[in-house]
């Protein structure tokens, strides 16, 4: 089975299916990934607060896999934002992750409370030209902050990872980010079981025609958008599950349905607020 990939602005592919990691359980972050990885997944996202980078590391070491062939990202917490300490932070990841750069490494918040997202950003354009890690990006930025970043720095994220589902699809970020090459990550992209969005009867009709499960069905509604997505789960049946997304395509109605049920309805955090 082959996992499409997306080419970013900066001609970097990132395997457009890959696997979440938040809150899993550190203890068993070796165990899951693994699954993961013998499922096929080639595209791990971690973060640095997740406490669990040791983990995937170790579950990368072992598995074999060459390291060309898998896509690792990890994230910058909001304590180690600031021009100097950018750097010391990604080198612990590293250090953790068992690995001499990431693919791709991302600004986890904003934090407008604390206003050093900007020289933040420009301390991960010189980890990048450093060879830290390939990619750099943004988690959880809003059109605003996106804005300033372009206006004060000039350097366009790779990707922006944030909360999206079928209640909350981002269509207007989604517009302002396609033009400038910015790639939308969905993170939460089964609504974190805080809806009842897998009994919803757009997605339940269209799992019975495809003869699939709902999670699968929303998952397929993401990559036929473009979208980035990594589904999380530590069950080997529901990792293998969420993988088999490649033998159906969801029709343009059952698309437009899907659709239908945004309705702006957020269930993680808000950027403007988030001061964790």
């Amino acid at each position: 089975m082959t996992v499409p990939h997306i080419t970013l602005n900066d001609g970097h592919r990132i395997p457009q299916l890959g696997f979440g990691v938040f809150r899993v359980d550190p203890a068993e972050t070796e165990r899951i990934v693994g699954e993961a990885l013998e499922a096929g997944y080639r595209h791990i996202d971690t973060a640095a607060v997740y406490g669990n980078e040791e983990g995937v590391g170790r579950a990368i070491a072992s598995s074999g896999i060459p390291r060309d062939e898998l896509f690792v990202t990890t994230k910058l917490w909001n304590s180690e934002q600031g021009r100097d300490t950018a750097r010391p932070a990604l080198e612990a990841s590293l250090e953790r992750l068992g690995l001499d750069h990431v693919d791709l490494y991302l600004i986890h918040w904003p934090r407008p409370d604390l206003d050093r997202y900007v020289e933040t950003w420009q301390a991960l354009a010189s980890l990048r030209d450093a060879g830290l890690t390939r990619s750099i990006g943004v988690s959880n930025f809003t059109i605003a902050y996106l804005q300033r970043l372009l206006d004060e720095t000039g350097v366009v994220p790779a990707v922006n990872q944030v909360e999206l589902h079928p209640a909350f699809a981002q269509r207007e970020l989604r517009a302002f980010q396609e033009p400038l090459g910015i790639h939308t990550e969905a993170w939460g992209p089964l609504g974190q079981g805080k809806y009842d969005l897998l009994a919803e009867k757009a997605v339940a009709d269209a799992a019975a025609a495809h003869g699939a499960t709902p999670a699968q069905v929303v998952i397929r509604w993401h990559l036929q958008q473009g979208i980035i997505v990594f589904p999380k789960s530590s069950t080997r049946d529901r990792i293998v599950e969420n993988f088999d997304v490649f033998g159906f395509e969801l029709t343009d109605a059952e698309m437009a349905a899907i659709d239908g049920l945004d309705r702006g309805q957020r269930v993680g955090a808000d950027p403007e607020t988030a001061t964790f």
